[in-house]
């Protein structure tokens, strides 16, 4: 395995990394194969472990917290907050007060005492962002964070939160995780360039769209009925299209679609996320696969730089998409006349 260094953290991971949303009560039940699949990962050489508070509401950390006992120093390890953890609506968000209960919390579950990286698993349009960085910055200067990174924020907010780092001299995020996939390349227009820019690493969630860039039947029913980008026909036909070129090849329809994440001079790794050992047996048997110019061409005929194939249900959508209010003038001011 081969070895990037996270934006200028000077932090060296692997180009994969392995998700951890599939262990637990919502992916994989069976703990003791959940941590067979990590140890195997680790032992292939990936030293990268993404996971969340969310997962599994903490089951997933609890889980990777049991499979570190005794490697904990090798693996550079990340989780993440914002999402709901209970019915309190303060049980969330990226204010201070949710924050350092989250991290204390996580913590406690991944039987660690400081994390390599920590995230915000989402913007929060309700908390103002030199809030968040505040106390980033405190639980960084503690000691119980290495580095903080985002999920999903918009270029222009990265760069907000850049240039508020810089005039109150606050730590600064050193990673973005947006959604990227041969399916999904609208981050290439502008958020990627804002990750070079400021010397972020980028680590990139659904590479395989889902499972769509499997080229098989989606097995999920569940997954497939609560979201709609897994039916949507333009998704669909794309992959039909993609696959010819995968065995033209000489690859499988997910190793070439994982070679492309890595391929990207801006994204240091992209996140595969196994429920079985199956899922991670295929994942490595890929890790050496090199895309040509020519492959990457042929991608670009079909998906177009810096476009996505439909939306990405799972994706972010800012306040001035969500509210019609902000969109959407009085009617007695919308005339021309």
């Amino acid at each position: 395995m081969h070895y990037r260094t996270l934006g200028r953290t000077g932090i060296k991971v692997s180009p994969y990394a392995l998700g951890a949303m599939m262990f637990g009560a919502v992916g994989n039940n069976d703990r003791e194969e959940s941590i067979r699949i990590i140890h195997k990962a680790l032992d292939a050489g990936i030293n990268f472990v993404d996971t969340a508070d969310f997962y599994s509401h903490g089951g997933s950390e609890e889980i990777v917290g049991a499979a570190l006992k005794g490697r904990r120093d090798h693996v550079v390890l990340a989780t993440k907050s914002h999402l709901p953890m209970g019915d309190d609506p303060n049980q969330r968000g990226n204010s201070r007060r949710w924050i350092m209960t989250a991290v204390e919390d996580s913590l406690r579950r991944l039987q660690t005492d400081y994390l390599d990286l920590f995230q915000m698993h989402r913007p929060d349009p309700d908390t103002d962002i030199e809030e968040t960085l505040s106390v980033l910055t405190d639980l960084i200067r503690s000691g119980k964070v290495r580095a903080i990174g985002t999920s999903t924020m918009p270029a222009s907010e990265l760069v907000e939160a850049h240039w508020v780092s810089e005039r109150r001299g606050l730590e600064r995020f050193r990673t973005e995780q947006p959604p990227y996939s041969i399916l999904n390349r609208g981050i290439e227009r502008e958020v990627l360039p804002v990750v070079q820019k400021y010397g972020m690493g980028a680590l990139v969630w659904s590479p395989l769209a889902q499972g769509q860039l499997t080229g098989r039947a989606p097995a999920d029913l569940r997954r497939t009925a609560m979201f709609r980008h897994m039916s949507d026909e333009r998704r669909l036909e794309v992959v039909e299209q993609l696959i010819p070129v995968a065995d033209a090849a000489g690859l499988k329809l997910t190793h070439l679609a994982m070679a492309f994440a890595i391929a990207h001079p801006a994204v240091t790794s992209a996140i595969i996320g196994p429920r079985t050992m199956d899922h991670l047996d295929d994942a490595l048997a890929g890790a050496d696969v090199v895309l040509g110019d020519d492959v990457l061409d042929q991608i670009d005929k079909i998906v177009p730089p810096g476009t996505d194939v439909g939306r990405l249900d799972m994706d972010y959508d800012t306040p001035a998409v969500l509210n019609p209010a902000l969109r959407r003038r009085p009617v007695d001011d919308r005339a021309a006349a």
